[in-house]
């Protein structure tokens, strides 16, 4: 079963952290959050479950990004979910809104995770963020070239 929360994830320094302080917002987990867009996907990751049996699914974000800490740290899945206990930057990166001690999935999840996330769908993430990447840079240029023509008026 899919059920999704219509919660927004607070900005990194908003996330809260049991020992007072805030997340940076120059972290690479931090960054890279910013760039996936998680709910361009959501969607599509949802049709994937039953909107009425089994237990309610875990969200893309913390799917995705669980798979992502793996593969970037080059852990077993079951040291994964150790790291994301341990760190409150991976926690905010798979779209928890704070700190927590428990675990947030067993470690088993990760092969259903593997199962639902194939590389279909991460090449289709991968050229949105090249897409959105691309034209944030046009953007950028044609402002540029306004600006100097203006200059030089």
């Amino acid at each position: 079963m899919y059920r999704k929360e219509e919660q927004p994830l607070p900005p990194p320094e908003k996330f809260e952290l049991p020992f007072e302080g805030k997340l940076s917002p120059n972290n690479r987990w931090v960054i890279m959050a910013e760039l996936i867009p998680w709910d361009d996907f959501e969607e599509e990751y949802a049709k994937l479950f039953s909107a009425e049996k089994g237990a309610p699914a875990k969200l893309f974000r913390m799917a995705l990004g669980t798979l992502i800490i793996k593969e970037k740290l080059g852990t077993s899945d079951r040291e994964t979910i150790e790291q994301i206990r341990e760190n409150p930057y991976l926690q905010y990166f798979i779209g928890l809104n704070c700190y927590q001690q428990e675990p947030p999935l067993e470690s088993s999840m990760l092969v259903h995770f593997r199962k639902r996330i194939d590389g279909e769908l991460i090449n289709k993430i991968n050229k949105k963020i090249v897409k959105r990447e691309i034209d944030k840079s046009d953007k950028e240029v044609k402002k540029r070239i306004v600006s100097n023509k203006k200059e030089k008026k």
